[in-house]
């Protein structure tokens, strides 16, 4: 009996969650900024999240496995690169300092034009505003969804996030970037993985980089 009801959360735990291995190892990867310790990190979140498996209500799959990849990153960061972890009072100080740009940011992140600098730009955020720009523009997840996953108010959620963008794209402008491309047609959004090739992860599965 126990043997069966062992399988079958197994297969329950694999079926809810794998289908976001890619999005998990890709929120990694924007934190960590290292492909390898983001693999790390995204082992260590689902190895967690089967562990507390049981705590899980049937709410919305991805968010949960992002909330877990989320702690898990901030946690690896905290012992491993402590000064990447940005203090609210460090991020509030950044945020009164960053001014409103004019340029359509969704336009931006959408368009293909100078993508690696944007990414390049993107990983130079502060890991609150990285994340927030990620969840919102690159997994498309809704306001509420980036506040359970952060565990931050709506209102700082949306804060954070104009923040971020406002910051992104005004070193875009300083370093060089081209304006036109808010004034580029829409185009398919970019994935989570930086819209390059896909590689795996050593499970075998495919990941966003």
């Amino acid at each position: 009996m126990s043997w069966n009801t062992d399988r079958h959360r197994r297969a329950r735990f694999e079926a809810i969650a794998l289908p976001h291995l890619d999005a998990a190892y890709a929120l990694a990867r924007w934190l960590t900024r290292n492909d390898a310790d983001a693999a790390d990190v995204a082992q260590e979140a689902f190895l967690r999240a089967f562990r507390y498996f049981d705590s899980y209500r049937g709410d919305d799959a991805k968010s949960w496995v992002l909330k877990i990849v989320r702690r898990t990153c901030y946690g690896w960061l905290a012992r491993n690169r402590p000064a990447d972890v940005v203090s609210l009072e460090a991020e509030e100080e950044l945020g009164e300092a960053v001014a409103t740009s004019a340029i359509d940011a969704e336009a931006l992140l959408e368009s293909r034009s100078d993508l690696r600098h944007l990414h390049q730009l993107i990983e130079a955020l502060p890991a609150a505003m990285r994340e927030a720009i990620v969840l919102r523009d690159l997994h498309e997840l809704g306001y509420r969804e980036i506040a359970e996953v952060t565990g931050v108010p709506i209102g700082t959620v949306m804060s954070r996030l104009h923040r971020a963008r406002s910051l992104l794209l005004r070193t875009y402008d300083q370093t060089g970037g081209t304006a036109a491309a808010s004034m580029a047609p829409r185009t398919q959004e970019v994935s989570p993985g930086h819209g390059s090739p896909v590689p795996k992860s050593s499970s075998g599965h495919r990941c966003a980089a």
